[in-house]
């Protein structure tokens, strides 16, 4: 039986030449972060880098601990197209924006040693390695926390690159692998490795 196709996520993009690269690559996914990062975007920055975006391709908005008519704005004012949670959003507030603009919302989980508890409320939960910045370390974790996971649509984090997206496709099925920092060179997104990490994402699924 052949595993469900996993979809591609770049997130990160703060220059008009990122929307370019990704233009041609056509991931699902991208992500535009609003949170304290070297990739934060500013809400007219995002705005215009969305009008170059391909329709085909969702836009993300990574938020931390945002106040919720901001992030629904956001989406209401078509710069976003669902919502990634990293703070400590709980499920109240989770409800309360599904409710105010019906948004899909990830919720992002800190994974250490172990598996931390899963939220109800989502529509998808993301696992990146556990950190102090949460997510974004560019660092993976111990994948086996999550074998029992397989068949839960999640979003996979963390270190992912090129060189182990393969891997982590073959052994999770994961429904989407998102990367940043591994598609990166110099902390500036590479259209190059761009290109190779959907390449072989999409690759091992043919």
């Amino acid at each position: 039986m052949s595993n469900p196709v996993s979809k591609v996520k770049i997130c990160g993009l703060t220059r008009v030449e990122d929307v370019e690269a990704v233009n041609r690559v056509l991931p699902d996914f991208v992500g535009f972060v609003f949170a304290p990062s070297r990739r934060r975007l500013d809400t007219a920055s995002a705005a215009m880098l969305k009008e170059r975006l391909d329709p085909c391709i969702k836009a993300v908005g990574v938020f931390v601990n945002e106040r919720l008519e901001a992030v629904n704005e956001m989406y209401r004012s078509g710069i976003i197209d669902l919502v990634q949670l990293h703070g400590d959003e709980d499920g109240p507030y989770v409800r309360r924006l599904k409710e105010a603009c019906g948004c899909c919302v990830i919720k992002a989980l800190g994974v250490g040693v172990a598996l931390p508890s899963l939220p109800p409320e989502p529509d998808y939960l993301l696992f990146d390695t556990l950190s102090k910045q949460r997510g974004g370390a560019g660092k993976a974790f111990d994948w086996s926390v999550l074998e029992g996971l397989r068949g839960l649509p999640y979003f996979l984090a963390g270190g992912l690159s090129a060189e182990n997206a393969a891997e982590a496709v073959r052994v999770l099925a994961p429904f989407c692998v998102d990367v940043s920092s591994g598609v990166e060179t110099d902390g500036v997104k590479d259209a190059g490795k761009i290109e190779k990490f959907a390449y072989v994402v999409r690759g091992v699924q043919q």
